[in-house]
């Protein structure tokens, strides 16, 4: 009973006065007996901290599709990549026959200052054994990461090197970068790959306008696709890089929330050039404010396929033991008035997450024809007075259907079964010395390189012992043509990182060739 009424009393502090008002304490006390009764004269014990958190969680799935709980440890791993670092070794690694195999020790991180270089295997971390045991992911990284000035005792075995090694690694605050890509695409075109939306993504967009424009860039191409989001406050930081002072960005109105208005701060980065932002029906929320908010202010074209529609404002409420609750409190609008949520039924969350799988099916994502606009949400821009629909999510001002050519059935197979990653992890443990002797620079390998006959039949001879082939000879070429180009976007990831691998993928991406076209016009 005490942990309910500790828990009624933190979010009763947590909620403002007009709302403590109307709060019904006959319901609270229903709530307590229950609990009370449960914990004294049920047949079996229960546990108390599950059964609370089983309530709650039963009360927000009633609710909106984007109300929830998590406890602690999900809180704090939640709220990682959105604040800007985390504490541990500094390595991206990937798991290949159950191992983990070091892709890139961080520029100036713990680890690199160690010494630990790309194609280690770390085996053990101060005597855990993380090595051919089928441990999840998130396990590696809990026994990786730790408190600033806490050592790391690491067994490592390296490729030429007959010994184990052992390296102590003292853990530090690993930068969490949120731009993943920023290049000149053409000579006047740069590029701004966003990966969501964290606590320095408008210092990090800023930094890399000004990076390009000192290398002649007159327009930009701003990607959010696969964007799902982040800090509200970060949206409105990005924003403000491409709008004038005063500029409405968005507004939030919740039935006991005041509507709330965030409007552009001035002094933007990049308010003068053409731009082009890049949607697609994964990008949501702060991608939706931002792409919203440029398409309505008609500073931006909008190029893609209609966003995901994630309008809800979710307001993070704190619990006593470190859990939260985020409970959706407000709707998001443009500026020009339109609801970015799409539509759901309350409770119902398999429709909701069955949406985008509905689109492919309906051939929204393939063909504009089949895309169902809402005449009865027509609004229009602030500047040029442009018709834009509301409804549901961004619609493109310029549709680019899903490609669903890309990728053959048999190039499908060979990557669910994870024989890409294993093989290039072999070819990498090979090679990789001559390759970084062979190219200095990247400009160098984009020029040079290319995938060795002997290292795509490996992954072919691979598939073939699984039972993966082709149906024709027809499939076969392009699966190799496809396996191929991927393959050296993938070794100049190992190389270099994802800002190189993007500007290969890049290269057949046709939302991103296709913005191209229309700031080449």
């Amino acid at each position: 009973m005490k942990q309910l009424t500790t828990l009624f009393l933190a979010l009763l502090l947590s909620l403002p006065l007009c709302a403590q008002q109307e709060i019904n304490y006959q319901l609270i006390k229903k709530l307590q007996m229950a609990q009370l009764y449960i914990a004294n004269l049920y047949v079996d014990s229960v546990d108390e901290n599950k059964l609370v958190e089983d309530a709650i969680i039963g009360m927000l799935e009633k609710l909106d599709p984007h109300s929830s709980y998590t406890n602690a440890k999900e809180t704090k791993k939640l709220n990682e990549p959105l604040e800007g670092n985390f504490e541990g070794i500094g390595v991206q690694f990937r798991m290949v026959d159950d191992t983990l195999v070091v892709s890139q020790a961080i520029a100036k991180g713990p680890s690199q200052r160690a010494g630990i270089i790309a194609g280690d295997r770390i085996t053990s971390c101060n005597d855990f054994v993380i090595a051919g045991v089928k441990m999840p992911q998130d396990s590696i990284m809990d026994h990786l990461r730790g408190k600033k000035g806490t050592i790391a005792h690491l067994k490592v075995v390296r490729q030429g090197v007959a010994d184990t090694l052992f390296f102590d690694v003292e853990r530090d605050k690993i930068p969490i970068h949120t731009v993943d890509a920023a290049y000149m695409i053409t000579p006047t075109i740069g590029y701004i790959y966003l990966e969501r939306f964290g606590a320095t993504s408008g210092k990090e967009v800023t930094e890399k306008i000004e990076f390009l424009k000192a290398q002649g860039m007159k327009d930009l191409i701003l990607d959010l696709k696969l964007n799902g989001g982040g800090y509200l406050g970060a949206a409105a930081d990005v924003a403000s890089q491409f709008l004038k002072r005063g500029d409405l960005i968005v507004y939030t109105e919740g039935r006991s929330q005041p509507k709330q208005t965030l409007n552009a701060t001035g002094n933007g980065a990049f308010t003068e050039g053409r731009v082009v932002v890049l949607v697609d029906e994964y990008s949501a929320s702060a991608s939706e404010i931002v792409s919203g908010a440029l398409q309505d202010h008609d500073r931006a074209t909008i190029v893609g396929r209609r966003t995901f529609g994630k309008g809800l404002v979710q307001r993070p409420l704190m619990l006593p033991d470190g859990s939260m609750i985020r409970l959706t409190t407000s709707h998001y609008f443009t500026p020009s008035g339109r609801c970015i949520q799409k539509p759901y039924v309350k409770g119902d969350k398999k429709a909701y997450s069955d949406d985008i799988e509905n689109r492919y099916t309906h051939g929204e994502l393939s063909c504009l024809d089949s895309i169902r606009l809402d005449s009865t949400k027509v609004y229009t821009t602030l500047v040029k007075g442009r018709k834009v629909y509301g409804g549901g999510g961004i619609m493109p001002d310029i549709f680019v259907p899903l490609d669903t050519t890309q990728f053959t059935s048999m190039y499908r197979s060979i990557s669910r079964n994870n024989l890409i990653m294993l093989n290039l992890t072999r070819y990498m443990d090979k090679n990789r010395k001559a390759l970084n002797q062979q190219f200095a620079t990247f400009d160098e390998f984009r020029a040079r390189y290319t995938v060795p006959e002997a290292f795509l039949q490996t992954i072919l001879d691979a598939a073939a012992e699984k039972k993966i082939t082709a149906k024709d000879d027809a499939e076969l070429a392009a699966t190799k043509e496809q396996l191929t180009f991927m393959l050296r976007a993938l070794v100049a990831y190992d190389l270099w990182n994802r800002n190189e691998y993007i500007q290969l993928t890049n290269e057949r991406d046709a939302v991103v060739q296709r913005a191209i076209q229309l700031l080449s016009e």
